[in-house]
């Protein structure tokens, strides 16, 4: 993200991370519309004027703002950074504005910009509601978001149901990313303490203890499953309606998004959005979003798996010490409260990652003044999901 003078903003996405997409902004989001939505509160410019050009040898001023910061540090130690260097380009934006503490104009700003402001291009938009509407014909549909693809394996270091051969891979692929700083990673550990993504084996016994049936029409949000085929064989096998956007779509409609993996992602995000029951199974920045939007469109269905009480059941149920109706009861009753129900977001001092991510519940987008009591309740609430 790059800041000029007068409040001038313009974006460009990373195009270094694992999966090399050389998409940019433009690519992905309808930038007119994005432009024109925030004109009145922010300036926003397509491109840096010629002399601020990298092409005509200036050198923005580079730096990674601090995490979680409020917007005293933005006007106290960014603001007068513009002055002196005319450009200062953000080389890390994620989670460096705080998720609580914020005023309430600037938080009612990021509601307009998430829920207004972002909006996909024609083209994505065109083929996402499509799939959407080929779904809702066949009935009511789950949208499984199976983050059980090579970068999140290899980056997490979990190998559960891998060989020993595909665990040596992704321990190869995350040597190979000197950005990956952890490289010597316990799995199991890992998994005992919910910090890994659900198996394709372990989601199907997920789904069924939740209640859902062979009927289930289930979308199958991702990229490709580490493992391919061999791996959906237990999910295929309980749930036969298992659908993927390859598989709807005509094979001429996705040429121009594959190799995109920031557009295909759009797509999938549609269609989670819209489902009638989303289901993560790891709760990265994609779920986060996805449950946000569920919020703001009226608190719909988002089942999110406590893994870490997951991963105990699992284990119990699958080493033969509890039965399976015992199995799914205990199941269900850990997600009775975690259906994307109203609640106030849950703050914990000085450990904002450990806390609930602004985009995953905006509550200040979702109500007005007194009525969010009523909502999502009150204001010193710190009831967890």
């Amino acid at each position: 993200m790059q800041w000029g003078l007068e409040s001038n903003a313009c974006c460009e996405l990373d195009k270094t991370s694992f999966w090399a997409d050389p998409s940019d902004f433009g690519d992905i989001f309808d930038v007119s519309h994005f432009i024109d939505s925030l004109r009145d509160e922010v300036r926003i410019i397509k491109r840096l004027p010629k002399k601020f050009s990298r092409k005509y040898g200036f050198q923005a001023f580079r730096m990674s703002p601090v995490s979680w910061s409020n917007e005293k540090y933005y006007l106290e130690q960014i603001l007068p950074l513009f002055s002196k260097h005319k450009v200062v380009h953000f080389n890390r934006t994620d989670t460096r504005l705080a998720n609580n503490g914020i005023q309430l104009d600037l938080q009612k700003l990021r509601c307009r910009v998430n829920f207004q402001g972002l909006k996909f291009t024609p083209e994505i938009e065109t083929l996402g509601y499509k799939l959407v509407r080929i779904l809702q014909d066949k009935g009511p549909f789950v949208a499984l978001h199976l983050r059980y693809e090579m970068d999140m394996l290899a980056f997490s270091g979990c190998t559960h149901g891998c060989t020993v051969e595909e665990a040596e891979e992704l321990k190869r692929l995350r040597y190979a990313y000197p950005w990956w700083r952890e490289k010597e990673i316990m799995s199991e550990e890992r998994r005992q303490q919910g910090l890994c993504p659900l198996t394709p084996e372990e989601a199907t016994l997920v789904l069924q203890a939740l209640g859902f049936d062979k009927d289930t029409q289930i979308y199958i949000a991702s990229g490709e499953i580490f493992g391919s085929e061999r791996r959906l064989a237990s999910l295929r096998a309980a749930f036969p309606h298992i659908v993927k956007k390859e598989t709807i779509l005509d094979p001429a409609e996705l040429p121009q998004f594959q190799n995109h993996s920031s557009q295909m992602a759009a797509l999938d995000f549609m269609v989670s959005v819209a489902s009638n029951t989303f289901i993560p199974t790891y709760y990265g920045n994609m779920a986060k979003v996805v449950e946000g939007h569920r919020r703001y469109l009226g608190f719909k269905r988002s089942i999110l798996p406590d893994r870490k009480k997951l991963v105990e059941l699992l284990d119990l149920h699958q080493n033969g010490t509890l039965p399976w109706n015992d199995f799914a009861l205990a199941v269900r009753q850990v997600h009775e409260k975690r259906m994307g129900q109203p609640f106030r977001r849950r703050i914990i001092p000085d450990k904002p990652k450990e806390e609930d991510y602004f985009y995953a519940n905006p509550e200040e987008c979702l109500c007005e003044g007194t009525k969010c009591e009523d909502l999502v309740g009150p204001s010193n609430s710190s009831t967890l999901h």
